[in-house]
């Protein structure tokens, strides 16, 4: 009879051992893969949050430009017009006009990536790097 409660005392405290472990395991489990964060697309209630939390107000066109456009704007890389080469810049915009140069801003356009791979930027800021690139060159 000793015996029988023996082994049955080390069954019942391994049971509970187990158990223990597998509501741990399963505490971490759901810790490990949980989301670290979520999707927000523009125009959903969520966008608003984010912008609202990322610094206050909308960057400037010189501000845009001098984190997102300079390496390539600045340099001619792939092609790009250089900021204050007026003589690069005018055929685009007779040919394009302004919300045609827009349009490439957010768009993208040949070897310049949409956005300028600037997404965090609205169109509006890109539009007023736009503007900033096409004033200074003036």
């Amino acid at each position: 009879m000793k015996l029988f409660a023996k082994s049955l005392s080390v069954l019942v405290a391994s049971v509970a051992m187990a158990g223990i472990f597998s509501v741990q395991a399963e505490d971490s489990t759901a810790v490990n893969t949980a989301p670290v964060g979520q999707t927000c697309l523009q125009g959903q209630p969520c966008a608003s949050a984010a912008a609202a939390s990322a610094g206050g107000g909308a960057k400037t066109g010189e501000q845009v430009y001098n984190t997102a456009c300079t390496s390539c704007h600045s340099t001619g890389a792939a092609g790009a017009p250089k900021v204050g080469d007026a003589a690069a810049w005018k055929p685009r915009l007779d040919a394009k006009g302004k919300d045609g140069l827009y349009k490439s801003a957010v768009g993208g356009f040949n070897g310049m990536p949409a956005k300028g791979l600037c997404f965090a930027c609205s169109d509006d800021e890109l539009k007023g790097a736009v503007d900033y690139m096409l004033d200074k060159s003036k």
